[in-house]
């Protein structure tokens, strides 16, 4: 009897994880609870940081992996009337929340963390799905195919 012959053979499909816009999703949440996170530090008056794991040589010259720290920016500004203001950005361009309306007026910087939760509340509701589409749609529209090298 062959080995083959004695296992159980199925065509099997590997679950979706999701689209691009659920991964992003993701990837936006775990940003704003970042953002709140800093602001809440940044209340208390406690340094912030986060880390990210890098590959480093040590002294027996094996590649092992630490942890190091990583800059984190700030979601939130003043205008020069020193306004307290929260922007989400997809890249280098802030998202829009509504038509035009790509930030959100806070009162002061206490409010911070719960203006973040009221956004995270809005994505896991899937009130930004139209936009977050919009914006990787845009992010695709911009890159252009890599050229093909002719051949020799």
């Amino acid at each position: 009897m062959s080995i083959l012959k004695s296992l159980k053979l199925t065509a099997a499909t590997p679950a979706n994880t999701g689209t691009s816009g659920h991964a992003f999703r993701e990837k936006l949440l775990r940003y704003l609870e970042e953002q709140r996170a800093l602001a809440a530090a940044e209340i208390a008056g406690t340094p912030f940081q986060a880390t990210k794991k890098v590959t480093r040589t040590n002294e027996a010259g094996e590649k092992v992996r630490v942890e190091t720290a990583r800059q984190v920016r700030k979601g939130w500004f003043k205008d020069a009337g020193g306004k307290l203001f929260f922007q989400l950005r997809y890249g280098s361009k802030p998202l829009e929340f509504a038509k035009g309306m790509n930030a959100v007026s806070v009162q002061d910087i206490n409010e911070l963390p719960i203006i973040i939760g009221s956004i995270i509340d809005a994505i896991n509701a899937g009130e930004l799905d139209p936009q977050l589409t919009a914006a990787i749609a845009e992010r695709k529209a911009n890159f252009k195919p890599k050229a093909k090298k002719a051949a020799a």
